[in-house]
C-alpha cells in the first residue's frame, strides 16, 4: 500500500476509533494518533502474523481495516491514560 492509502485507513481508522472510545479530543490530535495507530497496526500484523498491510493488503482487505482500527484504539487510549482527565483546582 503506498502512502495515500495508508493515510486514507489511518484517518478513518482514527474517527472511528474517537466514536467508538468516545474521546473528547481535537480532530488534528485525533488523525495524528490515528496515522500512529494505523503504523501500530501495521507493525504488530507484520510482526506477529507475518502479514504484509503495505503489500499483501491494502484498502480492499478486513485486516487492514482491523489492524489500523485496534492500533487507533490503543494509541488512543494510551493518550487518554497519559494525558487523562486532570481536575483543575
Amino acid at each position: 500500500m503506498s502512502f495515500f492509502p495508508f493515510l486514507l485507513v489511518g484517518i478513518v481508522a482514527a474517527i472511528v476509533a474517537k466514536l467508538i472510545l468516545r474521546r473528547k479530543v481535537g480532530w488534528f490530535l485525533t488523525i495524528v494518533l490515528g496515522l500512529l495507530g494505523a503504523a501500530l497496526g501495521a507493525w504488530v500484523a507484520s510482526a506477529v502474523l507475518g502479514y504484509d498491510v503495505f503489500g499483501d493488503g491494502g484498502l480492499t482487505s478486513p485486516l487492514t481495516w482491523v489492524f489500523a482500527l485496534g492500533g487507533a484504539i490503543v494509541v488512543l487510549l494510551i493518550q487518554g491514560l497519559i494525558f487523562g482527565r486532570r481536575k483543575t483546582s
